[in-house]
C-alpha cells in the first residue's frame, strides 16, 4: 500500500510541519493541524473501484488515511454504520426524505470509535506509549478501550458530572480516570499541564492531527452508501466539532478525486442546545472566532464543550457549505428523545436530539425545503446516558387482581 500523505498544515496560517513527527498543535498559533494528501498522485494510483470487495469497515479507505504502515492499526472493527430511512419520523415533520446514520453501531456505542482509533493508531506508529485525554462523555472511553487494545497507558480527566456510563467504562478499561470538579476545559488544562510532567500524549479534540481523519471516514462512507451523491441536508450535533469538519474535509477530498456525481455539497447544520452554544452564539454574530460560552449546563454532555479549539473550523465549514449553526431549547431534549424512539425504536442520544429541534425551527423558517434529501447522525447510543432518561412506569401489585381493561 502507498502512502499519500505529503506534510501536516496549520488551519489557521498555514504553517507546514514534517508529517512524519509527533505535532500536538500548530507551535506558531496554537491553532489544529491538517494532514494533507497528494490528491493528485491519489487520484492515479487510488480508483474508485478499488473499493470493491474491500471489508465494510472504516480503513477500505486506507490509502485517503494517515497510516503509514496498516500493521500499526489499532481495531476493534470499525463497520461502516447504516443510514437508515425514518418514513413515520419524516410525517411527523412533514418532510419526505429524512434519514439517520446510526453511529451508535460502533465499538465503544458512539462516533468517538472513529476518531480514537486513528489517534491510537497513529500513536502506536510513533511509538507513543502513555496518552491522556479530557472528557465531557464518550470520548474517554473510546480512549480507553483504544488505548487498552494497544497496550497503551491511558489517563482520562472528565467533569465529576460526566454520565455515570462513561465513568465506568473508563475504569474498566483500565485507564487512570479522574473527576474533575470542572468543565472539560478545566480537564483539558490538566492534560496540558500534566504533559511535560508524566509525558503522554495529548489527544484532546483538534489538539492532534488524526482523530479528525477518523471522523472523515463519516463523509466518505456517506458518499459510498449515497451512490457518490450527497444528500443536501446534513444536521450534525456540535460540541467540539471534529466530526463536521472532518466530514467537510472528506468531501473536498472527494471532489478533489473526482468521485461525487455532482459538484454540489451538502448544506452543513451545526446544532447546539442554548445550554451551551457557544458556535452558535458566534454564527448568529458573524464572528468566526466563538467566545467562551458561560455556565454551560445541558444533559447532552457531548455538548458541553463552552470553548472549541476547532470554532473557527467549525463556522468556516457550515458558512461555505451555505448552512447554518442553531441552538435549540435544552428543555426539549427528552422529548425528541422519545419521539425518534417511539416512532422508529432509534435510540437517539441527547446530543442529537437536538437535531431535531433544529430541524424543526429550519423548517419554520424555510431555511430547508420538505421535499430536500435530509441526513441526522446519530453519534452515540442513548443507553449510555441514563441520567437523561425519566421515566415513569407503571406498576402491577401480584396478589391483587389485575383489571386488564385499565392497561
Amino acid at each position: 500500500m502507498m502512502n499519500f500523505v505529503t506534510h501536516l498544515e496549520c488551519a489557521n496560517c498555514q504553517r507546514r510541519y514534517d508529517a512524519a513527527r509527533v505535532h500536538n498543535l500548530c507551535t506558531a498559533c496554537q491553532r489544529p493541524l491538517w494532514v494533507r494528501y497528494d490528491l493528485k498522485a491519489l487520484k492515479k494510483e487510488f480508483p474508485q473501484k478499488a473499493l470493491f470487495g474491500r471489508p465494510p469497515t472504516i480503513w477500505r479507505y486506507l490509502e485517503m488515511l494517515p497510516m503509514a504502515d496498516p500493521k500499526n492499526i489499532v481495531s476493534l472493527t470499525e463497520t461502516i454504520t447504516p443510514i437508515l430511512e425514518t418514513k413515520r419520523l419524516a410525517g411527523e415533520f412533514g418532510v419526505k426524505h429524512l434519514y439517520v446514520k446510526d453511529e451508535s453501531r460502533l465499538p465503544t456505542g458512539s462516533f468517538k470509535s472513529r476518531g480514537m482509533a486513528m489517534a491510537i493508531s497513529k500513536a502506536k506508529e510513533f511509538g507513543i506509549t502513555q496518552v491522556a485525554v479530557p472528557t465531557a462523555g464518550n470520548a474517554g472511553g473510546a480512549m480507553a478501550a483504544y488505548a487498552a487494545r494497544a497496550g497503551m497507558k491511558a489517563y482520562v480527566f472528565m467533569p465529576e458530572d460526566t454520565p455515570s456510563i462513561n465513568q465506568k467504562e473508563c475504569d474498566l478499561a483500565g485507564a487512570k480516570t479522574f473527576l474533575v470538579n470542572g468543565l472539560i476545559t478545566d480537564c483539558g488544562r490538566l492534560v496540558g499541564e500534566g504533559k511535560k510532567m508524566k509525558g503522554w500524549f495529548d489527544v484532546s479534540t483538534l489538539k492532534e492531527p488524526y482523530r479528525i481523519e477518523g471522523k472523515k471516514t463519516m463523509g466518505l462512507e456517506l458518499a459510498e452508501q449515497f451512490d457518490w451523491e450527497l444528500p443536501e441536508v446534513i444536521l450534525y450535533p456540535t460540541g467540539g466539532g471534529t466530526g463536521l469538519i472532518g466530514m467537510w474535509k472528506a468531501f473536498a477530498e472527494l471532489e478533489a478525486l473526482g468521485w461525487l456525481k455532482s459538484a454540489k455539497k451538502p448544506r452543513m447544520i451545526s446544532c447546539q442546545s442554548d445550554g451551551c452554544a457557544p458556535i452558535a452564539t458566534a454564527f448568529a454574530k458573524g464572528e468566526r472566532f466563538a467566545k467562551t460560552f458561560e455556565n454551560p449546563a445541558t444533559i447532552a454532555s457531548g455538548l458541553r464543550v463552552p470553548a472549541a479549539v476547532g470554532d473557527f473550523m467549525i463556522l468556516d465549514a457550515v458558512r461555505e457549505s451555505g448552512g447554518v449553526a442553531l441552538a435549540t431549547p435544552e428543555a426539549d431534549i427528552p422529548k425528541w428523545m422519545r419521539l425518534a424512539s417511539s416512532k422508529e425504536g432509534i435510540a437517539l442520544c441527547p446530543e442529537t436530539a437536538v437535531c431535531l429541534g433544529a430541524l424543526e425551527i429550519l423548517l419554520q423558517h424555510g431555511l430547508v425545503k420538505p421535499e430536500e434529501q435530509i441526513l441526522i447522525f446519530n453519534t452515540g447510543a442513548a443507553q449510555k446516558y441514563p441520567e437523561a432518561i425519566r421515566e415513569e412506569l407503571s406498576r402491577i401489585d401480584i396478589n391483587k387482581p389485575i383489571e386488564w381493561g385499565n392497561l
